[in-house]
């Protein structure tokens, strides 16, 4: 169904609105909520970034700082997302780094060492980052914080045997050791790497699982778990509405998990759906993940931004803003994009999200030693 644009005229007027009206007053957030099932996590707001593939951008100083701090439309600027996802899942049209793409051919090792290779390019990905942080507390203060980073495991793709060696031994995927010999091989390059690129300003704290069901690879995440684990690192995942396995993440390995909705892309799917989300991951103890992409922009013939607006009231509906840890799925670079494309609509919709995460920092109930 078509989904009106916001009258330009109300717009204008949440514009002249004070910040703390960026929840609805009918379904305003209790901080102290009797029930606390969701998973909350060190990390409170972690974006999205989609990097490395050829089809993406490479995510300079500039194009990442929309991510990291946020100017109000008041001219106020602080600090966004303090949490950062760097995923792949193909480097396209060349080959697949996880199951289900339509990459030429399944990565090998030389893929997986250019992913990383292209993670720790100079002025770009995490060192881009690093950097972009340093000059925003130059002009606002320090955050209090290291902004903390979660980096994206490849797939060791079911009955690929031409991946490489190790040591001379060709690895054979269909083989749980074979497999797990390559992640190993890789998480100790990442983190070996890290370690010496000294980032001032980043922490690493995570592996991100990329499969995003249990359909392909069932179980093998447990394999691997006690090796990131023993990096003192988290296992991530973020898998689709109901995927197969979701329910079953803890006994799979996962420290802390995000549940899709999928309502945002689709107009056909009724708001109920965010409603059943949010109930899944509360009853099964998860995140949850907000949705969005550049077709909530104002600019879009038949805009979405509705259906971002969906996910704000949904959230607070379910007290998710209070009690659960978010993950932002913004499509390639929607946050860029709200930059790129001013329109009051665009920044209130902007301004009403950074709001909400600010204050997220402010809420003592989630930070994970506080409970």
């Amino acid at each position: 169904m078509n989904i009106k644009k916001i009258a330009f005229a109300v717009i204008v007027a949440a514009l002249a609105l004070p910040l703390s009206a960026a929840k609805p007053t009918h379904q305003g957030p209790v901080w102290q909520s009797t029930e606390k099932n969701f998973s909350i996590n060190q990390i409170r707001d972690l974006a999205l970034i989609y990097q490395g593939g050829r089809q993406r951008i490479p995510w300079t100083q500039e194009q990442i700082r929309p991510y990291v701090t946020h100017v109000f439309a008041n001219g106020k600027k602080d600090w966004l997302f303090d949490g950062f996802l760097f995923l792949e899942f193909a480097d396209m049209p060349e080959c697949n780094l996880a199951p289900g793409y339509r990459g030429k051919r399944d990565a090998r090792k030389e893929d997986w060492q250019r992913y990383l290779d292209s993670m720790f390019e100079k002025g770009k990905a995490l060192d881009a980052l690093n950097n972009c942080i340093e000059t925003e507390k130059a002009e606002i203060g320090d955050p209090g914080f290291k902004h903390k980073v979660v980096i994206t495991l490849p797939t060791p793709l079911p009955h690929q045997k031409d991946w490489g060696e190790i040591n001379g031994k060709k690895l054979d995927f269909d083989k749980v050791e074979d497999a797990k010999i390559a992640c190993q091989w890789y998480l100790d390059q990442l983190t070996n790497r890290f370690a010496k690129a000294g980032f001032k300003n980043l922490e690493l704290t995570g592996i991100y699982w990329v499969d995003e069901d249990m359909w392909h690879l069932d179980g093998f995440t447990k394999h691997i778990s006690p090796y990131i684990h023993k990096l003192r690192l988290q296992f991530v995942w973020i898998p689709y509405f109901k995927a197969k396995g979701f329910e079953r993440w803890k006994e799979l390995g996962f420290d802390i998990v995000y549940h899709q909705p999928n309502h945002f892309f689709n107009k056909s799917i009724p708001d109920a759906r965010l409603d059943e989300a949010c109930s899944l991951a509360r009853q099964h103890g998860m995140g949850m993940e907000f949705e969005c992409d550049e077709n909530a922009l104002s600019q879009r013939e038949n805009s979405s931004a509705g259906r971002m607006t969906a996910y704000m009231d949904a959230f607070w509906r379910h007290n998710v803003f209070t009690d659960a840890a978010i993950a932002y799925y913004t499509g390639s670079h929607l946050m860029l994009d709200f930059v790129e494309n001013p329109s009051p609509e665009n920044q209130a919709m902007m301004d009403r999200l950074a709001t909400i995460i600010v204050d997220r920092r402010n809420n003592p109930s989630l930070i994970p030693n506080n409970k």
